[in-house]
């Protein structure tokens, strides 16, 4: 191993920085791949309810909103399974990532019986939230079909998480790829009447969505249990005591995560619900532009999972100097790739309109949305990788603060004042959120960059993982 000196030359600093892009890369690749199969699901069913009829897709962008918010709390919470297990591992001492499996699953289990008992519960109580009365009577059957496909949803991620902390992130990527196209298939057989079945229309997407994820929920438990590398760490004993705790000790951990998303979707869900109180166009313009930033979101938030692990690896072996030329490299690759997709919304909007619906104002609407997600992206993007890096450091209970301020007392007034009482209109819903997140995208570097700087060490050269 070669040290480098106190002071490093900035050409040799930038070799590093590169070295570690590499890594954290080929890291969050698989990570990147498999969130965003997640999303694909809910893409490819607003696109095939799109066009069907305008009120199904804003009856499909009405669930979305709602059901968003407990989904990103319960990721949130589950990104507990991969600081434990990635700790572990970097500590030699697998069969604790193993424990975090177990606890793991048990909140997903408990996550998913709340949602859908909840929404068989609170389906008669949704028209006070104010949306236009097709949308309300078009919801119920796919927003109770949807909520329970959180439960399989939630322990595929558990074990999704297991897989990524140990090193083995690409089964689990083909696994979620196999079931958005099982879901496309059987989009297209329940939604449309094909092959003899009934034409369900929104109904049956929420039905394609549940037997998709539990076939893939099923793949990432049969995955783990049979892979030889994993065999170290795969609990011998599924109900041996000491379950329940860890899963205390996951809830400690991941909480104040699950807080900080539920923030941020919570404001972007109060947004959607105030596109409502507009009107059907910018409700369904924005579960379309919303669904294509979220896509894209899915890179800087695989790179906040692989810069979060990586981080805790570093230090569960106690390699501790490695942790800022990882911090810097990540932040420098996620500005860039932002504003690449920033630059891809600007001038290709039409066409990403135009694959959702075929109605000319939701269109337009959308490609205006489009250019505000480009530039809100960048803040979004570096707010993200920094949470997750102060995640590795174990620092959540700050970032959570900064988010309740940033979504809740910035972003949504904002949001409020310039739609309706400067009256932007749908514009400004999307206005309040770019204030919203460069105050978090400022607020959460400035602290990583201080942590990073008070590790008072230099980078060195050296092999790691």
């Amino acid at each position: 191993m070669v040290r480098s000196s106190p002071t490093l030359p900035a050409s040799l600093y930038f070799k590093i920085l590169l070295r570690e892009n590499r890594r954290t890369f080929f890291l969050a690749l698989p990570i990147v791949s498999g969130l965003i199969g997640q999303m694909l699901m809910g893409i490819v069913d607003a696109v095939m309810v799109g066009w069907i009829g305008v009120v199904p897709l804003a009856a499909c962008a009405f669930v979305n909103t709602i059901l968003v918010v407990p989904m990103v709390f319960g990721f949130g919470l589950l990104s507990a399974v991969s600081v434990h297990a990635s700790h572990a591992h970097g500590a030699g001492r697998s069969h604790l990532a193993g424990e975090s499996l177990r606890g793991g699953i048990v909140l997903a289990l408990a996550m998913g019986l709340l949602i859908g008992v909840g929404a068989h519960l609170g389906t008669p109580f949704l028209p006070i939230l104010g949306q236009p009365p097709e949308v309300n009577e078009t919801v119920n059957g796919f927003l109770i079909l949807c909520a329970w496909s959180m439960l399989p949803l939630f322990v595929s991620g558990a074990a999704k998480n297991f897989c990524e902390s140990l090193g083995q992130p690409w089964v689990p990527f083909w696994i979620m790829m196999a079931g958005v196209l099982l879901n496309v298939g059987l989009n297209m057989i329940l939604i449309y009447g094909n092959l003899g079945a009934p034409a369900m229309g929104i109904d049956g997407a929420g039905l394609a969505t549940l037997l998709s994820r539990v076939a893939v929920m099923l793949g990432m438990l049969v995955y783990p249990a049979c892979q030889r590398s994993l065999s170290a760490a795969w609990p011998r004993k599924w109900l041996a005591p000491g379950m329940f705790s860890e899963a205390w000790v996951l809830f400690k951990i991941g909480i104040h995560t699950a807080g900080l998303n539920l923030c941020e979707v919570s404001g972007f869900s109060v947004g959607a619900l105030m596109m409502g109180w507009i009107g059907v166009v910018p409700l369904a313009a924005h579960q379309i532009a919303l669904s294509v930033a979220g896509l894209t979101f899915m890179v800087p938030l695989g790179l906040a999972q692989a810069v979060s692990m990586r981080i805790g690896h570093a230090r569960g072996a106690r390699r501790g100097k490695r942790i800022a030329p990882i911090v810097h490299s990540a932040l420098g690759l996620t500005v860039g790739l932002m504003a690449l997709f920033g630059a891809v919304y600007l001038f290709l909007g039409n066409v990403i309109a135009a694959g959702f619906t075929p109605d000319p104002a939701v269109r337009s609407l959308t490609v205006q949305l489009l250019v505000v997600a480009g530039v809100f992206q960048i803040f979004d993007g570096v707010q993200v990788v920094s949470s997750g890096a102060l995640r590795g450091f174990a620092d959540t209970r700050v970032p959570f603060l900064v988010g309740i301020v940033s979504y809740w007392v910035v972003a949504l007034p904002v949001s409020w004042l310039a739609a309706f009482h400067f009256g932007f209109g749908a514009l400004g819903v999307w206005v309040g959120f770019v204030v919203g997140l460069g105050v978090a995208a400022i607020a959460m570097s400035a602290r990583l960059l201080r942590k990073c700087r008070d590790l008072n060490v230099s980078p060195t050269i050296q092999s790691a993982g």
